[in-house]
């Protein structure tokens, strides 16, 4: 089942994209402001996002800039605008598509499936990183071909890891992406987690100290130098 986040500051219109969309079996999560949405697609894996132009806080644009940052998920911009500047914007900072309010329903849908066929690896969940190969499917993780078994805490560190390289993560950040909201768990154990990741890469072959790195007084992150 492939996973849509629909982004739009007016209920009423994640109502009707959820309408249309649900019953041809795709998953619906809604999202009311960008911040949400970003902070969302941080820590979960999504095919899809349908996202609205004009928000206050912060704009579709600058929200699917800020996206394709760190994530490659193909974006449609959904907006009342017309103008041929503002499609051209949206497609400049890396919107896979374009659709304007109102849409009929069968354009949005065919746009849909479109943008899903261009988008193989991220269909099969592949995340890759200088011979790194983490399969988010499969619960797998390669380098050279040659499997790291890791638990499912440290998968979900790892996953959280690639998804978002150069983005540094505080321990209370790892503590509700990884465990969930509400849970006790002392930052120790974060810690012990983010060793035991790091050395089973080490002994894999992998140049782990060169990208897990530990950010001093804040928590951790995996940068791409080196």
């Amino acid at each position: 089942m492939k996973t849509i986040l629909l982004v739009d500051d007016e209920t009423r219109m994640l109502d009707l994209l959820a309408l249309y969309l649900m019953p041809l079996g795709y998953k619906c999560v809604k999202k009311s402001s960008a911040i949400d949405a970003i902070l969302y697609v941080e820590s979960h894996s999504v095919d899809l996002i349908l996202l609205d132009v004009m928000m206050p806080e912060m704009d579709g644009w600058t929200a699917c800039k800020e996206i394709k940052k760190f994530r490659d998920i193909p974006i449609i911009m959904l907006t009342a605008r017309s103008e041929k500047l503002d499609i051209v914007k949206g497609l400049k900072i890396g919107a896979d598509d374009y659709i304007l309010k109102p849409f009929d329903e069968e354009e949005l849908l065919a746009r849909i499936e479109a943008v899903l066929r261009r988008t193989k690896s991220s269909e099969e969940g592949i995340l890759s990183f200088k011979g790194l190969v983490l399969k988010q499917n499969a619960y797998e993780l390669l380098f050279e071909n040659k499997e790291i078994l890791l638990t499912p805490k440290e998968f979900a560190m790892m996953g959280l890891f690639l998804r978002n390289r150069n983005k540094v993560f505080s321990r209370d950040h790892f503590i509700a992406s990884v465990w969930g909201e509400g849970v006790s768990i002392e930052d120790r154990t974060i810690d012990s987690h983010v060793r035991n990741l790091r050395d089973k890469l080490r002994k894999a072959g992998f140049p782990a100290d060169d990208h897990l790195q530990t950010v001093w007084g804040v928590g951790y992150k995996w940068t791409e130098k080196k």
